[in-house]
């Protein structure tokens, strides 16, 4: 007689709650990438391209929101899942981390998107002010004594860099910086008599978003030694969320770095004259 088997073991289905979760998740990781990609490379203008930032946010948010309506199903009636919530809330938070932060620093940073070392003469924007006409750009203007005094306060230690080298020196350390840091330059100009005053125009990008933000440099002879001045600006934004100030202090210390490095180096020790041997002694 042959054996008879029960019938097969049948599993808990899934939870469609769950799983939409996870696509909802998914999303707004391909959203962001996408909107990255569009901001780097000016696909479209900024309006939309933010558009679909803040859309992919929404959706990782709505994801959180999903988990925790799978989770309560799941505990209700015992439908399987939670994996796909532990998988969704992972990726929502990574989505979700650097906005948290910016949000952060928007709430303890002045509204300010214009940094200098110089507020009451800082350096111009000549050939980086055409950049700066377009819908929805700062102006090249300087911000004003509200901004300097919101700056004095925030970001106290930003002033003037004074090098104890020539001016030409100077220029060619914060020259080979730029360079090292891959800004698009828009224009240098080395220090010529008759006032040696250099000046170097650059646009730089932020980390993630790839946002312009406008740097202008400026070398002046100070006597002996030498003087610069720094200013970044953001092209978009009324607050920079201090990406402006990080820039411009990390150029001040590697300024002060470079110069240091090379006037510290040591000199070359001369070399003793040859002996020369007497007529007649044998060399051993």
């Amino acid at each position: 007689m042959a054996r008879r088997f029960s019938a097969p073991y049948q599993s808990e289905p899934v939870s469609g709650l769950a799983s939409w979760a996870r696509n909802l998740a998914v999303f707004s990781v391909v959203a962001v990438l996408v909107s990255i990609i569009i901001v780097r490379f000016g696909f479209l203008e900024m309006k939309p391209a933010l558009a679909t930032f803040f859309g992919a946010l929404a959706c990782a948010g709505l994801s959180i929101l999903v988990c925790l309506a799978a989770f309560v199903a799941i505990w209700q009636n015992g439908s399987r899942g939670m994996s796909r919530i532990l998988l969704a809330l992972l990726i929502d938070a990574v989505v979700l981390a650097y906005p948290a932060y910016l949000g952060v620093q928007y709430r303890r940073l002045p509204p300010i998107h214009d940094i200098t070392t110089d507020p009451i003469d800082p350096p111009r924007f000549d050939a980086l002010a055409r950049l700066r006409t377009g819908e929805g750009t700062n102006t090249a203007v300087y911000a004003g004594l509200y901004s300097a005094e919101q700056q004095r306060l925030a970001y106290p230690d930003i002033e003037t860099v004074e090098l104890e080298v020539p001016v030409q020196r100077a220029f060619d350390v914060t020259m080979q910086l730029v360079t090292k840091r891959k800004w698009l330059v828009i224009d240098e100009r080395a220090p010529q008599p008759p006032r040696r005053i250099g000046r170097i125009e650059a646009v730089a990008r932020t980390p993630i978003m790839g946002f312009r933000e406008d740097v202008s440099i400026r070398v002046t002879p100070d006597g002996e030694g030498s003087r610069v001045d720094i200013r970044s600006s953001s092209r978009y934004f009324e607050s920079d969320l201090g990406s402006n100030a990080a820039r411009i202090t990390r150029l001040i210390d590697d300024i002060n770095s470079a110069v240091d490095s090379a006037s510290l180096k040591p000199a070359k020790k001369p070399q003793a004259p040859a002996k020369v041997q007497p007529k007649g002694v044998a060399k051993r």
